[in-house]
């Protein structure tokens, strides 16, 4: 179980494969939640920031952000157009040792089952 400080957070979540069916516009006609991720998001505080990234063309936004808001999906920030290669996030390590950034895989159209848990300690 990831252990994370009390500080509020950006999540940063690929679209496609991770909170729905990878494709499933193109290959049902529509798009639908995998499991868990209503679950997962209901968890995110309200003071953190929701970074989604897909790689869908930004004129498929649209139907995309009606989807997520008639799913109750919050999201602060929707980038479209992104590279299908690997994403690499990079960020600084605090000098009191706390890691700063975390990456992590899940398995394509798997449940969103991430669990985390507040350490006020850290």
């Amino acid at each position: 179980m990831l252990e994370f400080s009390p500080l509020n957070k950006t999540w940063i979540l690929d679209v496609d494969g991770t909170i729905v069916k990878h494709n499933g516009y193109k290959i049902d006609g529509f798009d639908s939640l995998l499991d868990g991720v209503k679950e997962f998001f209901a968890n995110i505080p309200s003071e953190d920031k929701v970074i989604l990234l897909t790689a869908r063309k930004n004129e498929e936004l649209p139907i995309l952000s009606n989807f997520l808001k008639e799913h109750n999906i919050r999201y602060d920030y929707l980038l479209s157009d992104m590279p299908m290669g690997e994403r690499i996030l990079i960020n600084d390590r605090k000098p009191n040792g706390l890691d700063m950034a975390y990456a992590i895989n899940k398995n394509r159209d798997k449940a969103l089952n991430i669990e985390y848990k507040i350490n006020e300690e850290i």
